[in-house]
């Protein structure tokens, strides 16, 4: 290290190691970048959500539009067998499908509203759904009804109408908890768990009930 010769230069002297003098702004630098990192933790926890929402063309999305119109259907039916059954079993079995099914599409409106989507896209039904070749027949997806069998049911009375009921829902229902069972192989989207879950669990419930009545009502 060369070493001046000039009586005017000052040697640098390093502070001594009990003085504090040279430290003394250093604790406030460190509370003011906590206060930074505290910051920019909460406003990234803000924006983050919004910024991965799923996209149009995404499995989440794919999955609530189609099960709405699956839904639909469902609810459809389930009307007209409990405006015209008179059997109080019918009646019951459909008003509680009505109720949890219009219930459901309200979630699932509501959350595509929430990602800023349409609640319908520019995907044929099932797109979401890889494989799914052959499970659209005439547009419609797994379980559904024609709109002859729809027109057969509104003309139904009596055991005939339960009876076409309970065989569309039953065929529906199956339709249904495949399509919920791919959703929850292929998110992890956790509303869409809950809701596509939930689906399994009360329609499975509700086939046990169906193929109960089914035996009691069709004709030996």
């Amino acid at each position: 290290m060369p070493i001046s010769t000039d009586p005017g230069a000052a040697a640098p002297v390093a502070a001594p190691a009990g003085d504090t003098t040279a430290r003394r702004g250093q604790p406030w630098l460190a509370v003011a970048a906590l206060v930074l990192g505290l910051v920019l933790g909460v406003a990234a926890g803000l924006l983050i959500p919004r910024l991965t929402h799923p996209g149009d063309n995404s499995v989440e999305a794919g999955f609530l539009r189609d099960m709405s119109t699956h839904h639909a259907q469902a609810v459809e039916m389930s009307m007209i067998a409990h405006a015209n059954s008179a059997n109080p079993r019918i009646v019951t079995l459909a008003g509680d499908i009505a109720l949890t099914q219009h219930g459901q599409i309200g979630y699932m409106q509501a959350w595509l509203r929430d990602w800023n989507l349409s609640p319908t896209g520019s995907q044929p039904p099932m797109a979401w759904m890889p494989d799914s070749a052959g499970s659209v027949v005439n547009g419609l997806m797994p379980g559904m009804a024609t709109p002859e069998q729809l027109a057969t049911l509104r003309k139904a009375t009596g055991n005939d109408l339960d009876v076409q009921f309970l065989t569309l829902m039953r065929a529906h229902h199956l339709g249904g908890i495949h399509m919920a069972q791919e959703a929850l192989d292929r998110t992890d989207d956790k509303n869409i768990d809950w809701l596509a879950a939930t689906m399994v669990r009360g329609q499975q419930s509700e086939l046990g009930l169906i193929d109960s009545m089914l035996k009691e009502l069709r004709p030996a």
